[in-house]
């Protein structure tokens, strides 16, 4: 059997240590589909004296992490640190410039640094893989960059946040509203201390546009996804889906178009959508993620599974490790770097399709034709609306709510934008797209 590839490692957290008793316990198995087997060399992290649950006195000790891409006894570097730039990303260039091969689950530092850093690589012609970057353990970027390689990939989207998926589903499950739920998250870990990253859509926002690269060949462009959270998702709003047939996920989605001129544009999303329960993703509970990609040969592909986790991340980064020691190198984003299409950003005003709309309003006489009349100036067809009663005990507001027909999205915003200010509303109204079967 060949050399065994050696690998340093950044990061001990669950990842880092998940690595670290894969490989241990599936050495053999690992070093016969690999081909060779695969070692730990040499490692970092902040705490050098915490108990990690696995032996780390066979491993060399590095106190600065970047120096770890300049030892000589090490091939491939996985940096499970995390953090778009800081260590992670000096240690990244590092690796690169000593023509090293990196594997990653920093999905921050791809989105932001992506290009450069795929640059670099290609430069050096080192491997740079990231497997483990979007939904944990699901081979999704194996899965577009491999097994979907030979399609137009028409449309990306997903479920790609095991957090926010965790809540909506226990709120459909408890009817508890999200302030509550999200506590309970946070207590038992499926939520962080500070969880704005998860709840407000960025985190999905990353994953999307790592994903977008890979489908359509273009330039990943982090800053062009827009992305709305489900902090103002209310179990009223939970429970009116689930009577209209539809389930409320976080959905990141993707696609291209050709514009007037003839250009190729790039739609990236990250928001709420009511999913028609005969959808697949409809049923995607819990912390799971799934990703679903269009093909105009293969159709629709569904992968899911566990999105986060010490297992199924350290699955992934075993498996871009093994890719490594077989000597797959290939362009990090399927493409090389100067071949990406450096797509604008897609407006969505001509959009079509239905919408959920919900209002919080003053309790009186007149604000119902007051909406109504907003909805028909801007050319919006009504198909359900519902009244509901006071949104509390205490309070004063009554919800309104309303299912759109299909229609551009154009038109949504523009009654959106005549209600502003009204008095009768207490907030801004809530905007859900459909996502039909």
């Amino acid at each position: 059997m060949s050399e065994p590839l050696r690998i340093a490692l950044a990061g001990l957290g669950t990842v880092g240590s998940g690595v670290i008793r894969l490989i241990e316990t599936n050495a053999a198995l690992i070093a016969r589909r690999a081909g060779r087997p695969i070692a730990i060399t040499a490692i970092s992290a902040r705490n050098r004296s915490k108990d990690r649950g696995v032996d780390l006195s066979r491993y060399a000790w590095e106190d600065d992490m970047v120096i770890l891409g300049e030892r000589p006894d090490v091939d491939v570097v996985v940096e499970l640190v995390g953090g778009a730039d800081g260590p992670a990303l000096a240690l990244a260039r590092t690796t690169f410039e000593a023509g090293k091969a990196l594997v990653t689950a920093n999905k921050a530092m791809i989105a932001h640094h992506g290009l450069e850093l795929a640059g670099r690589a290609e430069a050096a012609k080192a491997a740079f893989k990231f497997e483990a970057a979007v939904a944990g353990g699901i081979p999704a970027i194996k899965g577009l960059r491999e097994g979907a390689a030979a399609n137009h990939i028409e449309r990306v989207y997903g479920i790609l946040n095991g957090t926010c998926n965790y809540i909506l589903s226990t709120m459909e499950d408890t009817g508890r509203d999200f302030a509550d739920v999200l506590a309970e998250a946070q207590a038992k870990g499926y939520a962080e201390a500070d969880p704005t990253f998860d709840i407000d859509g960025i985190d999905a926002a990353h994953k999307l546009s790592i994903l977008s690269s890979i489908a359509f060949g273009t330039a990943i462009d982090f800053r062009s996804v827009t992305a709305t959270g489900i902090r103002r998702v209310l179990a009223a709003d939970i429970a009116q889906a689930d009577a209209l047939g539809y389930y409320i996920r976080l959905i990141g989605m993707a696609e291209t178009e050709i514009d007037a001129a003839g250009n190729r544009r790039l739609f990236q999303r990250v928001h709420p959508h009511l999913v028609h329960r005969d959808h697949p993703l409809a049923h995607v509970d819990g912390a799971t993620n799934a990703v679903v990609a269009e093909g105009n040969f293969v159709g629709r592909l569904l992968f899911q599974g566990a999105g986060a986790g010490d297992g199924p991340t350290a699955s992934a980064v075993v498996a871009d490790l093994i890719d490594i020691a077989r000597g797959d190198v290939g362009a990090p984003f399927s493409i090389p770097v100067a071949e990406l299409d450096a797509a604008a950003p897609a407006e969505s005003g001509h959009r079509r399709g239905k919408a959920y709309l919900r209002f919080t309003v003053a309790d009186r006489p007149g604000v119902l034709a007051e909406i109504t009349a907003a909805m028909r100036d801007a050319g919006v067809s009504i198909e359900s609306l519902i009244q509901k009663g006071r949104a509390s005990e205490e309070s004063e507001q009554v919800l309104v709510a309303m299912v759109t027909h299909e229609g551009p999205e154009s038109a949504i915003a523009e009654a959106v934008r005549l209600l502003e200010g009204s008095p009768s509303l207490s907030a801004p109204p809530l905007v859900m797209h459909l996502l039909e079967e």
